[in-house]
């Protein structure tokens, strides 16, 4: 079996007292999306932002393609084709779409006109062709997460986590997007994604992990979560499986 793509081990972030995350860890598979769901607060973000190099664990390490990178920060791990997005997006709105683009595509080249031509080929994959020359400040929200998703495949990566890339989008936008993701993904790229949509957590996840309050307190197939009594109370509170399953049978 091949080694996984990312190893999440024993990994804790604690700020002051206060322990966001506690040991957890997970595996993510070459090619494959994996989910990492879990109610508000659950320290979803921070461990992206550990796994990514904005942040250092407390304890435990980071493994990606076999070798450590715990701890290192974020420019070392995008030139090891690392990439994230993030959930308020932020473009550089004086810049253009294109340019916005081209400045991840300068990691791999440094002309202009080259990194420019490789932002023409990304925006074509995640439908911004025709919004090129626009300045990136006058794109919808559902254009700013394009974009944003845009700029991440542009420094090429092999490992992409994607934090809440369809929050504020509506339905419509949401089923557009989901091919978009699947096809990132079938060109070999491992996608790790936080998410609340449980749609497209059910749709693209073959893998997911569920984390409250710190720790990894489920893991499964997306259709064997949504059934796990721990992961019901988890979103919904102590006993809420409980009332669910009476409710059903005296249904």
């Amino acid at each position: 079996m091949a080694e996984p793509v990312l190893q999440v081990e024993n990994v804790s972030k604690r700020f002051g007292g206060l322990l966001a995350v506690d040991k957890a860890s997970f595996t993510a598979d070459k090619g494959r999306i994996t989910a990492l769901i879990g109610p508000n607060g659950a320290g979803k973000t921070t461990l992206f932002s550990i796994i990514s190099g904005f942040a250092k664990p407390t304890e435990g390490h980071i493994r990606y393609r076999g070798v450590d990178i715990t701890g290192q920060p974020p420019h070392l791990l995008a030139r090891q084709g690392i990439a994230r997005t993030f959930q308020i997006v932020q473009p550089f709105t004086g810049l253009t779409v294109r340019e916005n683009i081209a400045v991840g595509s300068h990691l791999y080249r440094a002309g202009r006109v080259e990194a420019l031509d490789a932002a023409t080929e990304i925006a074509e994959v995640l439908d911004l062709g025709n919004m090129l020359d626009q300045p990136a400040a006058s794109l919808t929200v559902a254009g700013r997460k394009r974009l944003e998703l845009a700029r991440a495949l542009a420094i090429e990566p092999r490992l992409l986590l994607l934090d809440e890339v369809l929050a504020g989008l509506n339905p419509s936008e949401v089923r557009d997007m989901l091919p978009v993701i699947r096809a990132i993904a079938n060109r070999g790229v491992t996608i790790v994604m936080i998410e609340h949509i449980m749609q497209a957590v059910m749709s693209l996840a073959e893998q997911v992990f569920v984390l409250s309050e710190g720790r990894i307190i489920a893991q499964g197939a997306p259709q064997a979560i949504a059934a796990d009594p721990r992961v019901i109370e988890a979103y919904l509170g102590r006993g809420a499986a409980e009332r669910m399953s009476a409710g059903a049978v005296h249904g």
